[in-house]
């Protein structure tokens, strides 16, 4: 990075930014409160409070949303007649599956092999720590030149609306010019990315009920009807010999017309193990950004340690179905209900409940904030130009804050490029990525601010 008193500031305060993040990779503020005590996800949102507080921000306040979680917010006022900018990150955490296959323990943050290892450290609590380096390096360089706003979300990754839903019932509440959106990734280390679309997504639990009570396999299996095979039968249904999704009604042919993707590159940031066949057809982006894609996220059913030999009589299972722009997330939901009634054989009774939906977001990559953007990654990044990438995954309030602000503009960074490993065991962020995105965003900040 080319020597200027921004980068110069924020590479002096990186020390700083690794022992809060150590401190906020503690908390262990998964928002599934079924699972991990609602009091961590308070802690969490006291500590982003405070560091807030301690930042200058005034109004700071963790806002009770109706899911039942707490999102922290905060304003900078900047000079009088400032531009306003949003800066968004989330503190909840994916849950860290099976600790004991983690090299380090996730809720410690640990330096291996020039990385800090820890849940969350790219997915998204370093995104709020990068947030506050761009805006010291600022202040210790002529200051703040926007008004900011902060908001730190508190349920993201369950999807369970309770931030989208405030904002609806507050709509002045977070109002800009522009936001950005700290929660994306580079498509590659070293490789500056704004993120410029976002599939949606719909979660559903579907039930199968086909007995009164599991029977005895060898004296009625052959002919009594069998609720986890009737389960699979539908599961399997959602895919193609190919594995492409296929849910009746719901296009998967569209095409994406930005950065390539390689499938050489693409197993390799997936770690597909060697002779496994990707799926679907057409590019990698394609399949990526462009189209609809069905994924079983679980399946209660007996656990092969201890099953007896019985007919099962009930089986549920967990689907999540990611959808791209272009696509009505409600429309599609009503699409996968369908096909999964449809698809139900012998008769069996079916449920399917909706628990989660985000709409699928498109960025104008043409305003302003864009070139700005561009503008400072080059100097963050010498030698590369800004790319445009898509993401498979869901920001559900980027949606529902483009339908409230219309003509804000939103730009999405962040840290979670493909070797982070976000939602898996052994979680990373590169400090250098968070060291140089820093940088983009402060320089970003004084770009736009004119």
């Amino acid at each position: 990075m080319s020597s200027n008193p921004v980068a110069e500031t924020v590479a002096s305060l990186m020390p700083r930014a690794k022992a809060e993040l150590t401190e906020l990779v503690a908390f262990r503020s998964v928002a599934d409160f079924a699972q991990f005590p609602k009091s961590e996800s308070e802690a969490a949102a006291r500590w982003i409070t405070e560091a807030l507080t301690a930042e200058g921000f005034v109004d700071v306040s963790p806002l009770d949303t109706p899911d039942g979680t707490q999102s922290v917010y905060g304003y900078l006022p900047g000079p009088e007649g400032a531009k306003t900018v949003l800066l968004y990150a989330h503190y909840d955490v994916q849950p860290p599956l099976d600790e004991a296959a983690w090299t380090t323990p996730p809720f410690e943050l640990t330096e291996r092999d020039g990385r800090w290892y820890g849940r969350g450290s790219a997915d998204c609590k370093g995104g709020f720590i990068m947030h506050l380096l761009a805006l010291r390096a600022l202040k210790a360089n002529g200051g703040v030149p926007v008004n900011v706003k902060m908001i730190v979300e508190g349920s993201e990754e369950q999807g369970t609306g309770g931030l989208e839903r405030y904002a609806e019932q507050h709509p002045e509440l977070l109002t800009a010019d522009t936001i950005v959106i700290g929660d994306a990734g580079n498509f590659r280390v070293g490789l500056p990315t704004v993120t410029t679309i976002l599939r949606g997504m719909t979660l559903v639990r579907v039930q199968i009920d086909t007995l009164e009570g599991n029977l005895h396999s060898g004296q009625f299996g052959g002919a009594a009807p069998d609720a986890l095979a009737a389960l699979i039968r539908v599961l399997d249904s959602l895919r193609a010999a190919d594995g492409s999704t296929t849910v009746d009604g719901l296009d998967a042919s569209a095409t994406w017309d930005g950065l390539e993707y390689t499938e050489e590159q693409f197993r390799s940031d997936a770690r597909v193990l060697d002779g496994v066949g990707l799926t679907g057809g057409g590019a990698v982006a394609d399949r990526l950004w462009a189209r609809p894609a069905a994924s079983v996220l679980g399946i209660d059913c007996p656990p092969v340690v201890g099953a007896t030999p019985s007919v099962q009589s009930t089986a549920r299972a967990l689907i999540s179905l990611r959808v791209p722009p272009g696509v009505d997330a409600a429309e599609a939901t009503k699409l996968l209900q369908a096909h999964i009634e449809a698809h139900t054989p012998w008769g069996a009774r079916v449920g399917v409940e909706q628990i989660g939906q985000g709409q699928p977001f498109r960025a104008d990559t043409t305003s302003p904030a864009y070139q700005a953007m561009a503008d400072a990654m080059a100097v963050a990044y010498p030698g590369e130009s800004m790319q445009y990438a898509g993401q498979g995954g869901s920001i559900p309030l980027c949606n529902t804050l483009a339908g409230l602000y219309p003509e804000a503009e939103i730009l999405l960074i962040g840290l979670s490029e493909p070797e982070a490993q976000i939602h898996a065991v052994n979680e990373s962020v590169s400090p250098e990525e968070l060291e140089r995105l820093s940088v983009a965003e402060a320089l970003f900040l004084r770009n736009y601010a004119g």
